[in-house]
C-alpha cells in the first residue's frame, strides 16, 4: 500500500510538474519596476492570511483557557488558575491583532494602502551583464 501511494504521489508531482512547465506565463521581469510590482501583487494577501490565522488561534486559545479553568476548578491543587487566564490573555490578544493592525495602517498611512511608494513610481533598472550592449 505504501509502495502504490508513493509511486502516485509521484505521477501526480509529475504531472504537476509537466503541466506548470508548459503554462503561458510571461517571463519578462528584467527591470525592478516589475520586480517590485510582483513583489506588491504577492504580499497583498498576506494580511488577510494573517488576520484568518489570528482569528482561528484567538478562539483556540480561548477554549484551550476555559478549558484549563474548568480544570483548576475541579482540581485546584493540580492546575493553578494562571494556565486558563494565560491562555485566555493570548487568546483575547491574537482575537484583537488584525483590529490593532487596521487601526495602525490607517493612522500611519492615513487611509491609504501604500500612499509612501508604489511600484509604479519606481525607475526602471535593467538588470544586464557588465561589458553587454
Amino acid at each position: 500500500m505504501i509502495k502504490y501511494t508513493r509511486n502516485y504521489s509521484l505521477q501526480c508531482g509529475a504531472a504537476i510538474m509537466a503541466g506548470l512547465m508548459l503554462s503561458t506565463s510571461s517571463a519578462e521581469a528584467n527591470n525592478f519596476s516589475n520586480i517590485a510590482e510582483n513583489i506588491t501583487a504577492s504580499i497583498s494577501g498576506i494580511p488577510g492570511l494573517l488576520s484568518g490565522v489570528a482569528y482561528m488561534f484567538g478562539i483556540l486559545l480561548g477554549v484551550l483557557g476555559i478549558l484549563k479553568i474548568k480544570d483548576h476548578v475541579e482540581n485546584p491543587a493540580q492546575t493553578p488558575l494562571k494556565d486558563g487566564a494565560i491562555r485566555l490573555a493570548a487568546g483575547g490578544g491574537l482575537f484583537a491583532l488584525p483590529i490593532v493592525y487596521e487601526a495602525m495602517q490607517s493612522t500611519l498611512n492615513e487611509g491609504k494602502v501604500g500612499a509612501g511608494v508604489s511600484a509604479a513610481q519606481l525607475n526602471a533598472v535593467d538588470f544586464a551583464l557588465a561589458g553587454g550592449p
